[in-house]
C-alpha cells in the first residue's frame, strides 16, 4: 500500500488523496461503530434512539455511558462495547496518522 524506501515519495496530490482516503475509512469505522452501539442499547436497554446515540458516542469517545445499564444483557453489551470502543480509538488514530508519519519517515530515508 505504501511505497518502500527505494521508491520516490508520493507527489503532493497523491499524498493528499491518501490522507483523505484514510480519513474516510476512519469516518466509516466511527459511523458503523456508533450504529452498532445504538442498536445494542436499543435492543438490550430499550433506550430511545437519542439516548442510545448519546451512550454510544460517549463510550466511543472514552467518556463512559450516561445511562447506566440495568439489565444483565445491557451490562454485558456495555462492557463488550467499551472494550471494542477502546480498540476503535487506537485503530482510528493509527489510520489517521499513519500516512503522515510514513511520509515524514520516508523523507528521512530518501536522498534529495
Amino acid at each position: 500500500m505504501y511505497e518502500n524506501r527505494r521508491q520516490a515519495p508520493l507527489t503532493h496530490r497523491h499524498f493528499v488523496g491518501r490522507v483523505v482516503s484514510h480519513l474516510g475509512f476512519s469516518a466509516l469505522l466511527i459511523v458503523a461503530s456508533i450504529g452498532v452501539g445504538m442498536l445494542g442499547y436499543r435492543y438490550f436497554e430499550r433506550l430511545p434512539w437519542i439516548d442510545a446515540f448519546l451512550n454510544s458516542a460517549m463510550l466511543l469517545g472514552g467518556m463512559g455511558p450516561v445511562n447506566m445499564p440495568v439489565t444483565a444483557g445491557g451490562k454485558l453489551f456495555a462492557g463488550v462495547y467499551a472494550l471494542y470502543s477502546g480498540l476503535v480509538f487506537i485503530v482510528t488514530a493509527a489510520l489517521m496518522f499513519s500516512p503522515i508519519l510514513h511520509r515524514v519517515l520516508h523523507r528521512f530515508h530518501w536522498p534529495d
